[in-house]
This record gives structure tokens, sequence and C-alpha cells, in this order.
């Protein structure tokens, strides 16, 4: 699935969402948005996000309804997707936020901005960052050299080269004083000081000492930690529950984590027990149930008790999402469902995941539309080969 053209339109976007990633953690390819070229009108589309979907016409980005109608001018120079009923938009190099009816609600001033979170969005103006609300009204200090976006009440910011956190008055209410810091999750975040990681809660207190050679983010109420190049998870009162042995592991995923040792990959519960064996080349997160394997270059999907539900004979396969993985076979691409059946043809050049609306981007014969969870065509249509199945 490498179109490359897709992805130079789209990188902004995957910036903006992307500034908050762990540095072990492997990035997925999946953009925020699936561009689809329009043979009559638009130079390109994206998908729908809270009802509305961007377009872009001779360089400039405006946003139309389900219906086609264009309810926002064709004007921008970029456009991100709604987030919490507000775009960001960039016009004459500056930037600012539209509404869905495309009254902008905040000045184009700044010179950079990230989508909103939790009721406030990071700026930049004059090389510095700071919070606004959805008024527009600067609600914290514009004066920090980078702003994350907020999570569980609070935001990541950074000074002088240091970390530390703000809440949504602007009140720092945990120093500035750690040379790394993530965002809190699940009560708790990982922070780094002179050279290793531990966590603190939110009043700022070291509930965990700060020992270990990286610590990722908490999930399922587990995080992983690193020391001695080796791996493990502790639980949210430091306890090593599963033993640091592990070359590589994922965080915990529907209460499986997959993890790699002497170069194959198997799973573990939350006990440590080795619940499905390490035997794999390559094990994904699970995701609905199943979870993507590879094993001697082709990939496949297990359930939970290590049934392979599938077949493993793929030369791609995604994760589920809305009951349906994408699989790629001898160059196409189609989609199977959870007991493995192929329930969209394996026949199309390229495609994207079914999105928040029911629809899968697809590519055929050189062009793109939207099919539905049958396998119907029911936007663009006219780009859909004539014997390709429609919606009535």
């Amino acid at each position: 699935m490498k179109n490359i053209l897709l992805y130079i339109l789209l990188l902004a976007a995957v910036m903006s969402y992307g500034q908050g990633l762990l540095p072990e953690e492997k990035v997925k390819k999946e953009p925020p948005a699936q561009p689809v070229h329009q043979a009559k009108k638009y130079d390109w589309k994206a998908t729908y996000y809270e009802g509305l979907a961007r377009v872009k016409l001779n360089d400039k980005f405006g946003f139309i309804d389900k219906t086609g109608k264009e309810v926002i001018p064709i004007k921008y120079d970029y456009a991100n997707f709604f987030s919490e009923g507000l775009a960001v938009v960039k016009l004459n190099n500056k930037y600012g936020f539209i509404d869905k009816t495309g009254k902008e609600v905040t000045p184009i001033k700044y010179d950079y901005a990230v989508s909103f979170s939790e009721g406030l969005a990071s700026v930049k103006l004059n090389g510095k960052y700071g919070f606004i609300d959805k008024t527009g009204e600067e609600v914290t200090p514009i004066k920090y050299d980078d702003a994350n976006n907020f999570l569980e009440g609070l935001a990541k910011v950074k000074l002088n080269y240091k970390y530390g956190f703000i809440d949504k008055t602007g009140k720092e209410v945990i120093p500035i004083k750690y040379d790394d810091a993530e965002s809190f999750s699940e009560g708790l975040a990982s922070v780094k000081l002179n050279g290793k990681y531990g966590f603190i809660d939110k009043t700022g207190e070291e509930v965990i000492p700060i020992k270990y050679d990286y610590a990722d983010r908490f999930s399922e109420g587990l995080a992983k930690v690193v020391l001695n190049n080796k791996r493990g998870f502790i639980d949210k009162t430091g306890k090593e529950v599963i033993p640091i042995k592990y070359d590589y592991a994922e965080r915990f995923s529907e209460g499986l984590a997959s993890v790699k040792l002497n170069d194959k990959w198997g799973f573990i519960d939350k006990t440590g027990k080795e619940v499905i064996p390490i035997k794999y080349d390559y094990a994904e997160r699970f995701s609905e149930g199943l979870a993507v394997v590879e094993y001697r270059g082709k990939y496949g999907f297990i359930d939970k008790t290590g049934k392979e539900v599938t077949p493993i004979k793929y030369d791609y396969a995604g994760s589920f999402s809305e009951g349906l993985a994408v699989v790629e076979y001898r160059g196409k691409y189609g989609f199977i469902d959870k007991t493995g059946k192929e329930v969209i043809p394996i026949k199309y050049d390229d495609v994207y995941s079914f999105s928040e609306i029911s629809l899968a981007l697809v590519k055929l014969e050189g062009k793109w539309f939207y099919i539905n969870p049958k396998g119907e065509c029911v936007i663009d249509c006219n780009n859909a080969p004539s014997d390709h199945p429609r919606a009535k």
C-alpha cells in the first residue's frame, strides 16, 4: 500500500497528530484522512470527519458535506480535518481555526496550530507555544518552547530544554525540570531525569523510581520498561509483574502483549504466562479479538487461543477495523472477515481501511472510489468500472 503522492499530501496532518509518539512505538502508516482523485472536479478529496471532508482544488483547500455541497470556501492554503467541532486552516502562511459554518472563530495569525484536544489547542506565535480555547482566548501564556495536547487534564510543556506539565488554567502543576516526559496515561506519566526513566502522578510525586533505561506509557494497567536492553512490565505500584527478559515487547492490547525472544514473537498475558507460543517472525497487537502474525514472509491471523483462523498466506495483512481487515495477495488487495472469508474480492490495486463512516477507499484501473462493507460502490462511482457492484 505504498502511494507516495498520498503520503506527501498528508504529511502536515501526520506531523500534527504524531508529536506524542514514544521512541519505541511502531508508527502505523495509516493516514488520518484518505485522499481520492476526483475525475470531474477536485484535485484531491479526504474522507469525512465530523460530517465534513476536506477537498483541494488548484492548491487551495475547503470543505464539502456528505451531499457534496461546498459548505466552506476552497480558499485556504491548507486545512486539517475537524476535531471537537473546529478545524485548523492556513492562509498567507498563518494558522487559525474555523467552525463548520466556515466562520473564523480565532484570528488567522499563528505561526502554527494543532487540533483541539480536551477543549484547548496548542498554538505557536513568534517562536513560542501556548494554548487557546474555542473562542480564541489565550488561556495560557505563549511562552513555551514546545507544548503537547492536553491529555487527562494536563499538557506537557518544554522550556529551556526541560519538561513539565501545566493544567488548563496555565498553572505549572509539575515542575519543568525533567529531561524528557510523556503525556499522562491512566493517571501516570513517564519522565526522564539524569538518563533514567520512572513515573510521576498528577501531583508530581515520583511514584515509581526513576531507574529504568526507558519506560513506556501505561496500557491496561501495565507499562513496558527497559533495563539493560531487555523488556518487561510493571504495574502502577512499580512491581515488576513480568520479568525484564524480552528482546522487545509491544503494549498490552485486549489483555495480551506481543513479545520477542531469540528473534521470535509470541504473546503473554498479564501474569507473564506465554499463552501463544513464541514462534512467529513478527506479531502485531490484538485488535477486535485477532492479531496479525508473520511466518516465513507471509501473513495471517490468530485468535487469543493461538488458533490460526486464516491461512498464513498473504503478502500483507492489516488489523481488523469494523469487522474487516485489508489483505494483499499477489499484488492485489481486498478484505476478509474474522472467519477468514474473502468478503470483498482481492482485486484492487490499492486500498485503505474502513473509516468512521463505514466506507473504504479503493483504487481500481487507476481510479479511486469508495465502497461499503458489502463491496458496493457508494461514492465517486463514476470512477468505478461499469461492471463493479453499486449500492442501490
